[in-house]
């Protein structure tokens, strides 16, 4: 081995490291953590600026929420990382089968074809007749 040889290795070696030593550093890939009311409030006012909310429902294990929008549902639910944010006719998500406690929404995209949530009841007992329709 030639002296070259070792100087690419050992620069190499270093940049590695450095990389490794950065993600490391910044946390890449850490998880968002659980939603409560005000965190799905605050993240669907960033995603839907200037839709009123009649109602937001997290789900028991606070990997997802649905929100009341007028004739909408905003969907809030985590993938990977992060998290998606799609909305879809109210009425569908009133109709969306609940087995289990498990609601399963069909948001119809490639990205993220279905939000299943964990729900103590679905359709939400908060409704009244006006929000229902």
């Amino acid at each position: 081995m030639n002296s070259a040889y070792l100087i690419q290795f050992a620069a190499s070696a270093a940049a590695v490291a450095l990389m490794v030593g950065l993600a490391a550093w910044a946390r890449i890939g850490r998880p968002i953590g659980p939603f409560d009311e005000t965190r799905a409030r605050t993240l669907l006012g960033v995603e839907f600026p200037g839709r009123a909310l009649d109602g937001v429902w997290v789900s028991e294990d606070g990997k997802g929420a649905v929100a009341k929008s007028g004739a909408m549902a905003l969907v809030l639910c985590q993938l990977g990382d992060g998290y998606v944010a799609r909305q879809l006719p109210w009425a569908q998500a009133l109709a969306a089968s609940f087995k289990g406690g498990r609601v399963s929404l069909d948001l119809a995209d490639v990205g993220a074809p279905r939000a299943v949530l964990f729900m103590a009841s679905w359709p939400p007992r908060a409704l009244d007749k006006g929000q229902a329709a």
